[in-house]
């Protein structure tokens, strides 16, 4: 029995004959740069920002750039954003080369001393996951003579229900336990830092639009709570992200407008004279990829179709099914030059790699496809080449290009 897979981002749902990525046809860019390839187009993007501004008009956007650190991704991004969210010192670096300003955030555990001291000295924020951070910043603070720019990351005592990944409301190595928060704020300020509030993060990847609503209201509940307990007004809140998108076969986009109202009317009520953020990165990038792979093989084997491809989970392992979730679903997919016409057969399309795990569709109706056609796997804007085994059995790792457009 054949599997469904989830729904064409709304780009290329309409699109018929030659799939069209950024103004040119996928056989185009399989011709000019070769296969397997990543193609982004930063349009997309900028109409999630736009969506963004239209639904937060009183809300800074910041783009977390794990999600697609593309150097050229970066630099159409930065300009459009409030701000980027890091978590490594290398991103640290390549967010510089994009935002050179104090616009940029450090959050994640295990921070090493030499990341500390490179945030403090460019100007960056760093959300300090636990006082044992937040005493080591402040040392390398004195030692350079700077005031180092700290918020706190707060472990809530909230989770946002039907995420993807929950990050709240659990013991945690991220953040600090809510409870703990209001004493490490004050020996933060005590300690001359540069204070600037909090990073409350309670869960990714959510499409129920009315659990994102509860979860925002809760966190800007806490943010109030923590404020008072501490005894010092947060510089800004930073209100996580969480904002899904569809990936598999019934899932709808969330409710940006009725999110975005829910939350002005908050806002216009809390006591905090803070600014506020959003962070968000598969939301705003997600849909904006695609990954093109070549059919080198077509077999039979007991009954059931293979098209084999010349990528797979080493440039693309979301799709495989092996980042992030417990049951394996399909992506959205489609043979490159036959899009919009109705599946014919069922194949399933798998890697190049020497693992039963290489999968990429799993018994999907597609049009058919032979040796030398694409296919195209949706949703390959965030997490892809750099969140998958690009060095596993030393294959090469695909091409990764920018549409830019006239």
């Amino acid at each position: 029995m054949s599997k469904p897979f989830g729904p064409l981002p709304p780009e290329f749902a309409a699109q018929a004959g030659d799939l069209m990525i950024g103004g040119r046809a996928a056989s185009e860019w399989v011709a000019d740069h070769g296969s397997p390839i990543f193609v982004y187009d930063p349009a997309i993007v900028a109409s999630r920002v736009a969506a963004f501004r239209s639904a937060f008009p009183a809300v800074d956007l910041h783009y977390a750039i794990k999600a697609n650190p593309h150097p050229a991704m970066l630099a159409a991004i930065a300009p459009l954003v409030d701000g980027l969210d890091v978590a490594s010192a290398g991103e640290l670096h390549k967010a510089l080369g994009a935002k050179p300003d104090s616009t940029i955030s450090f959050a994640g555990p295990g921070k090493r001393n030499d990341e500390l001291e490179a945030a403090i000295v460019a100007g960056a924020t760093l959300n300090v996951e636990s006082e044992g951070e937040a005493a080591r910043a402040l040392a390398i603070g004195e030692r350079l003579g700077r005031a180092p720019r700290l918020a706190v990351r707060v472990n809530p005592d909230i989770e946002l229900k039907g995420s993807g990944m929950k990050m709240g409301g659990r013991p945690s190595p991220f953040g600090v336990d809510a409870e703990r928060v209001a004493a490490l704020v004050r020996t933060i300020v005590a300690g001359g830092a540069d204070w600037r509030g909090f990073h409350i993060f309670a869960g990714s990847q959510a499409l129920d639009s009315q659990a994102l609503i509860e979860t925002q209201a809760a966190t800007l509940a806490l943010a109030e709570r923590l404020s008072d307990e501490a005894g010092h007004m947060p510089p800004l809140v930073n209100l996580g992200g969480g904002f899904g998108i569809p990936h598999f076969a019934g899932d709808t986009p969330i409710d940006l407008k009725a999110i975005g109202d829910a939350l002005g009317d908050a806002l216009e009520h809390t006591r905090l004279q803070s600014r506020y953020a959003i962070e968000l990165g598969r939301w705003l990038v997600g849909e904006s990829g695609v990954y093109l792979s070549r059919v080198v093989d077509r077999k039979e084997s007991r009954g059931e179709t293979f098209l084999v491809v010349d990528g797979g989970l080493h440039h693309q392992l979301a799709a495989s099914g092996n980042f992030g979730t417990v049951v394996r679903r399909n992506y959205p997919v489609a043979v490159a030059h036959r899009m919009g016409e109705a599946g014919g057969e069922e194949v399933s399309v798998v890697g190049c790699l020497c693992t039963p795990l290489d999968r990429l569709a799993d018994k999907v109706l597609l049009p058919p496809a032979d040796v030398g056609d694409t296919i195209a796997i949706f949703i390959a804007g965030a997490y892809g080449a750099t969140a998958s085994p690009s060095l596993f059995l030393g294959h090469p790792p695909a091409v990764e290009c920018v549409a830019t457009r006239p």
